[in-house]
């Protein structure tokens, strides 16, 4: 009964889905793209508020707290990489005890009391060294230890938040799509191409209008801006409420895997019987419980050795004996791990968007007429380039190699991060090649050792940010869907935390690599490749050796992918979708003919 009327059971979902009473749902009142549509508007206000500082942040460092170009740039990156990976945290809280909504609304507010202390840092005086005009950065006065751990403090503060709001906003805005419903389905696979569309969208007026601010207004509005947006931002997704599915909390992700690998160890010299009909299982009956987030996975063939933890042998602990399917979730979460491994490589090269890149802006010419130009600012063409390309990869590009592969998706999750690794070895090649140029050209004009403006347009460095845009469109919107569309239904908010973890290692890869590198070359007399002055540096030389790393990552990524095996389920929800579509091809080429 539903408000006093019969309601037939297949207008309720049928993933598990519940409301904030963990009440079943009407699949007519909820979810779909008008639940989405709050979440996707919230992603935007969000976006711009991170990427108001993100952007920026290598100048603010280096302007405003008298900070050097190499210590800057692991002081950004190693900030970037603990936004990144503290989702993994999220994920668990959300997965294990409080669910994805209510993790998602009390990381949100530690999010905007950590935005709201940094706009008072870049406000007060008090909270700030005194203003330096030195060339020579390392004759400016340093910022105090109490200034530094206000404004690290509000950093860091904020990237607890997004650790929680990060892995579960998009996770909430794909389960508003049911699984077992077909047309549901088939907009699930439109729907991440549409999520990077809204990230980039929100990241574009960072990049533009909030840098602008930043540089040629002040600091304190340029960061008030953001602090509102994401304020509004979570008005509006409160808004969406009473229209969300939710899934239930499934327990503890990470305790379940301990527990398979625990009694597969403890057991590894027990057999495992040829029939697996023989292995521990629950009845299909406690898997249809309503309410229930977890459905039953029959063995697979993979990484038989964890097989053991369900072989009977008479102890009934939980770290002895576990479920075939909770073994199956486990085997799932492992078989992603090298292609998670295979994108640390290239989130390392994003990682120069906002430092190196940004750096090199400065040393340009970046006038057009009167206007003066934020360096900051040509990361908008990474938000342009990716926004033109994943509309005309959804619109195109996935229709004309559907007709090909008969692939609803075009073609393949890993073809298509595959295409995007090419285009990063592409990047930096170009990027090194452009960095010998500029610095022939400063050498040509006697500005090496001044670190003067060398006379070339920053519009020199477009080819690299537009190309960072289009790899975007091909990697990173398929290394979300695909982390998310391989995790078991369980896990969901753990699987999605792996894409975000790959740019969290890639920060931390990229500090570590500027500080080895410069270290390294500064050796035995030599003047270093990465110096405060950039006509001095080599950043063409870092560049090549970045082109090298990920020719080797593309290597390693094409064996790894040769061994993968899709999630069954997963598998099987795309064969019915691509019968779908040879029929509706079917059916065009009947109406054709008549």
């Amino acid at each position: 009964m539903e408000d006093g009327k019969v309601v037939k059971e297949e207008e309720y979902t049928e993933d598990g889905t519940v409301n904030l009473k963990g009440k079943p749902v009407l699949r007519s009142k909820t979810g779909g793209w008008k639940a989405c549509s709050f979440v996707v508007v919230y992603e935007i206000f969000e976006r711009m508020a991170y990427y108001g500082i993100s952007s920026n942040l290598i100048l603010y460092l280096t302007k405003k707290l008298n900070q050097g170009t190499v210590t800057a740039s692991n002081n950004v990156t190693n900030w970037v990489g603990t936004i990144w990976i503290t989702p993994i945290l999220g994920a668990y809280v959300a997965d294990a005890h409080l669910g994805r909504f209510w993790t998602f609304l009390i990381a949100s507010t530690i999010y905007l009391s950590g935005m709201s202390l940094l706009t008072l840092a870049v406000s007060l005086p008090s909270l700030k060294p005194p203003k330096c005009i030195e060339i020579d950065l390392t004759k400016c006065k340093r910022a105090s230890t109490l200034q530094l751990a206000v404004f690290y403090g509000a950093l860091y503060t904020l990237a607890i938040g997004t650790g929680g709001t990060k892995p579960n906003i998009s996770t909430i805005g794909a389960d508003q799509f049911d699984d077992f419903h077909p047309k549901e389905k088939s907009h699930k696979l439109s729907f991440f191409n549409w999520w990077m569309f809204s990230i980039f969208f929100g990241t574009l007026f960072a990049n533009t209008v909030l840098v602008y601010v930043q540089d040629n207004v002040g600091w304190t509005l340029g960061y008030a801006l953001p602090t509102l947006g994401l304020a509004i931002s979570i008005m509006i997704f409160l808004a969406g409420t009473p229209f969300y599915r939710h899934k239930l909390p499934a327990g503890s992700t990470f305790t379940r895997m301990a527990r398979v690998i625990v009694a597969a160890l403890r057991k590894r010299k027990v057999p495992i019987p040829n029939d697996t009909k023989e292995l521990y299982e629950l009845d299909m009956v406690e898997y249809a419980k309503k309410g229930s987030n977890t459905y039953r996975i029959d063995s697979t063939p993979t990484l038989r050795f964890l097989d053991k933890a369900c072989v009977k042998t008479g102890s009934t602990s939980p770290w002895m004996l576990c479920t075939v399917t909770h073994v199956e979730e486990t085997k799932q979460m492992l078989r992603m791990i090298p292609i998670l491994v295979a994108t640390f490589v290239p989130s390392t090269m994003i990682a120069q968007i906002n430092t190196l890149f940004v750096k090199q802006g400065t040393t340009l010419d970046r006038h057009i007429g009167s206007f003066k130009i934020p360096p900051a600012s040509l990361g908008a063409f990474v938000t342009l380039s990716l926004l033109v390309c994943v509309v005309l990869y959804d619109r195109f590009f996935v229709r004309i190699m559907q007709r090909f592969t008969r692939n609803p998706r075009g073609i393949t999750l890993l073809q298509r991060m595959g295409i995007g690794l090419v285009i990063h070895t592409i990047i930096m090649v170009i990027a090194s090649l452009t960095e010998r140029y500029r610095l022939s050209v400063a050498k040509e004009h006697g500005l090496v050792e001044s670190g003067g403006q060398v006379p070339l347009s920053i519009f020199i460095l477009l080819p690299q940010f537009i190309l960072m845009g289009t790899a975007d469109a091909f990697l990173e919107v398929a290394k979300i869907e695909f982390f998310y569309d391989q995790a078991p239904e369980s896990m969901k908010s753990v699987g999605t935390s792996y894409s975000s973890t790959t740019l969290g290692i890639g920060n931390f890869m990229s500090s570590f690599l500027l500080s080895t590198v410069s270290h390294i070359t500064k050796q035995h007399g030599h003047r270093g490749w990465i110096l405060n002055n950039l006509n001095e540096s080599h950043l063409d030389y870092y560049y090549a050796f970045f082109a090298v790393l990920n020719l080797l990552n593309l290597v390693f990524f094409a064996i790894v992918t040769r061994f993968y095996v899709y999630r069954v389920e997963v598998s099987d929800s795309i064969q019915v979708l691509a019968e779908e579509l040879k029929e509706k091809r079917t059916a065009n080429q009947v109406n054709l003919v008549e």
